[in-house]
């Protein structure tokens, strides 16, 4: 992730595109952490198995967000583009030969997890300042506020 920008030295059409930024990266780091567990349940159940993952076994893990919520969001993230200070995502597709080789799969899995996960907070935290400066800045004068509407 590139340094934070001091936020009070930015203009303001600077600090909505700087906002604009991280939202998108966020995006970004959203879909890749959702491939990532897709994997892992797909390496879990074809585990748990014994044997090839049915199709009804992939619409669940791959459609089922917990809470029901859609994902057309992720259609904006173009998957291609790579992510700074994660895992080569390359690897984590690795098919277990064999069961014993699960077990090492699964936690490079995990891994990449736990390191998206701490990026996308970090990501969080930074929106969270943009979007506390903005609002400062339009509670300040509120006129500002009207650049944002068509």
């Amino acid at each position: 992730m590139t340094e934070q920008p001091r936020l009070e030295s930015l203009d303001l059409a600077a600090l909505r595109a700087y906002r604009q930024h991280l939202r998108d990266e966020e995006d970004r780091a959203s879909y890749w952490r959702r491939l990532v567990h897709a994997r892992i349940d797909l390496v879990e159940a074809g585990c748990a198995s014994d044997s090839s993952i049915s199709l009804d076994d992939l619409v669940r893990v791959l459609g089922d967000t917990g809470s029901g919520a859609s994902r057309t969001a992720l259609l904006r993230v173009r998957a291609q583009e790579p992510l700074p200070d994660v895992p080569d995502l390359a690897e984590v597709w690795h098919v277990p030969a064999d069961p014993a080789e699960t077990e090492t799969v699964l936690a490079s899995l995990r891994r990449a997890e736990a390191q998206l996960t701490g990026y996308r907070t970090a990501l969080f935290a930074r929106i969270d300042a943009a979007t506390a400066a903005l609002i400062a800045r339009y509670r300040e004068d509120p006129s500002l506020a009207l650049g944002v509407l068509p």
